[in-house]
This record gives C-alpha cells, structure tokens and sequence, in this order.
C-alpha cells in the first residue's frame, strides 16, 4: 500500500478529472504544460525526500532556489556570461548553501529546522539585494529552453514526434530488462516471485503506460527537456538511494540514528552530502523555474519549501524518517501538479484549491500514521 497506494490514486485522479474537464486534462499539450509548469517542485521534492528519509527537514529550498536563480540571471544579464556557465557556477552556489547549513546540522548539532528557517529568512532577503528589488528579464533563449524547450524534430514525417517514440521504446526496454534481471536474481535467492502470468501481465502494463505516455507527448511537440532532467535525477538519484552504500546509510540513520552509529555509519559525512545534494537540486529548480517565466524577481521560490514537503509526505515519506522513494516524491508532486491542473481547467477559485490540498496533505499523513499503527498492532 505504502509503494503503490499513491500511484493508484493518481491514475484514479487522472480518471476523474479526465471525465470532469471532458478528456481536457490528457489533451498531449495539457499533459506537457503539466509537465513543464511542476518540472521544479519534482526536482525539489526528491531533493526533499531524500532529506526526510535521512531524519530532518528543509524549509529554505524556496529562498534558495530563488538566490540561485537570481544569480543565474545576473551573471548572465549583467556580466555577460555565458548561460551554460551560468548555469553551473548556480548549481555551485547551491551545493555551497548546501554544504553550509550542512555543517551546522552535522558538526555544530543545531536542528535542522531551526538552521533551514534561518536560511529561508536569510536567503530571501540576499534574492531582494542582489535584485536590487526590480525584475530582470531578457534572458538567453538558450537558457529558457531548460523549462521551455524540447527535443529537436529528427527523421520522416510520421505525424509523431520520432525522437520521443524512440525513446519511450527505449525506457520499455530497459524497465523490461530490469523487471526480469530483478525477477532473476530474487529466484537465485529462493525469495517468493510473482508467478510467470502475473509477471508478463505486470510487464505489459508498465510497457503500455510507458508508450501511452510516449505517444500522448510525440503528438504534440515531443518530450520537453525538463523531462529529461527529471527522467536523469530519477534514474541517478533512485539508483544511488536502492543500491549504494550511502544510499543505505541515509535510511539507517532515518530508522535509527542511534544503531546506525553504532554500526558505523558516518553521521556527519552522510548528512552533509544529503544537504549539498539539496543545495544542488533547489538551485537547479530555481534555474528551471527562472527558464519557464524568462525572468527572475524577488518573489521567485515563495512556498516553493511548502509544495516540495507536501509531494515527498503525499509519495511516502515518513515523518519519522528512514522511508520513502525518489520515485514516490515523483508521484506525489504530479499528484498535486494534477490537482492544481484539473481545478485550473474546473475554474475551481484559488481559496478552495488551497483547502483540497491542505485535506489531501493531511489525508497522506493520516495514512501514514495509520499504516504504522497497523504494523506495531500486528507485531504484538
């Protein structure tokens, strides 16, 4: 239920708002502007995921996010520097940040949320210097084609998008390999497999979903290149947390802290590289979201800490730490990119969006509190 109860109610949302906006909600052009307008609260909310499964909390991503972009702007407006490097000296400026507050959760022992409250405050008002409290705009296209761009046009005229197709053929294949290494190496182990029907019928779905989705984007303008940003932090981000060793230690110092020290695990290391990864991940969600709007203000990164939360406790996160996946932050960012869609597309007033997703946010933790009480009952 914890892995896929989440995915379930998003297929389930996507249904329901499908019939209520008559089939407007999986138009190929909504499905990308839904993609493109969450594109940054997905990158935020693994980021967050990751930081709760380690134990803590992060609530200055937003004002980082929005310095980061900030400075991506001014280096490239005012020094006339060129956007790709741009781009990364602001994804240095946030492993920076990272590593800073970093330092003070690990080393010094301040708790998370009071170090992160003062980054929110601090980084907030450094976005208004720097700014010098005015809009720019004017950026390179190239830059703006982070959030706004997407695959080039390549080969025949199909009526597709050749490119995309290509590539959610490739992705089946690889899901499929993986399935059925997984299957393989869980039989070597004389672990319980699903049977043989059951395991062709699972990998059917994932390839139809997979090309369903593949075909809805190739027949608009293809895959935008936020996707691909996300599909790499997906792939990269979910590999590190299921199978390296500091994935390991991340969510055994989220179930326990204490046992997990005594079993050797570097506290202070693992935890730094947690908050730099989070640095590094709220600057590039704010480059993306400067990209989209093709400007940066001060205002940008406001709330953006709160929309990340909600996505990483909506996909599975625990409060207590020590769960969750890259891939359940995912799903609980599209579940509120859905939301905030189909009430769009409803022409449901703002005030009464706030109030679903506040119920939705509470109703995910609820089940999560609940989920653990099931447990310990069924133990004793």
């Amino acid at each position: 239920m914890r892995q896929y109860g989440m995915l379930i109610a998003l297929v389930a949302l996507l249904a329901v708002f499908q019939i209520w906006t008559g089939g407007d909600v999986l138009l190929p052009r909504n499905v990308s502007n839904i993609i493109n307008q969450n594109g940054y609260i997905l990158i935020l909310a693994i980021g967050m995921m990751i930081v709760i499964i380690n134990g803590h909390i992060d609530l200055s991503v937003g004002s980082i996010a929005g310095f980061s972009g900030a400075a991506a702007a001014v280096m490239m407006l005012e020094h006339d520097i060129p956007w790709q490097l741009a781009l990364f000296l602001a994804l240095l400026i946030g492993a920076a940040i990272g590593a800073w507050q970093g330092f003070w959760i690990a080393y010094v022992g301040l708790p998370s949320f009071i170090v992160t409250l003062a980054g929110m405050l601090l980084f907030r008002g450094a976005t208004r210097i720097l700014l010098e409290g005015r809009t720019w705009s004017g950026l390179p296209q190239g830059f703006q084609d982070i959030n706004q761009g997407f695959l080039p046009e390549v080969g025949p005229d199909t009526n597709y998008h050749n490119l995309t197709v290509l590539l959610g053929l490739a992705v089946c294949a690889v899901v499929v390999i993986q399935e059925w290494r997984t299957r393989r190496q869980q039989r070597d182990y004389d672990l319980n497999v699903l049977p043989r029907e059951l395991f062709v019928l699972k990998c059917a779905a994932i390839v139809a979903a997979v090309m369903a989705f593949s075909l809805t984007l190739a027949s608009y303008r293809g895959a935008p290149v936020v996707l691909l940003i996300l599909g790499g932090l997906l792939v990269l981000l979910g590999f590190v947390m299921r199978n390296s060793v500091i994935g390991r230690h991340v969510y055994a110092l989220g179930g326990n802290r204490a046992a997990a020290q005594l079993s050797g695990v570097k506290y202070r290391r693992v935890t730094m590289a947690v908050f730099i990864n989070m640095g590094v991940l709220s600057a590039l969600a704010g480059c993306v979201f400067t990209a989209r709007t093709g400007t940066a203000t001060t205002g940008a990164g406001n709330l953006f800490e709160l929309e990340a939360i909600a996505a990483a406790f909506i996909g599975g996160a625990s409060m207590s730490g020590g769960v969750g996946t890259v891939l359940g932050a995912v799903i609980g960012g599209l579940v509120l990119g859905v939301l905030d869609n189909g009430m769009q597309l409803l022409k449901i007033g703002e005030d009464w969006q706030q109030v679903i997703k506040g119920l939705v946010l509470l109703i995910a933790v609820a089940f999560d509190v609940w989920n653990k009480r099931r447990g310990l009952t069924s133990r004793a």
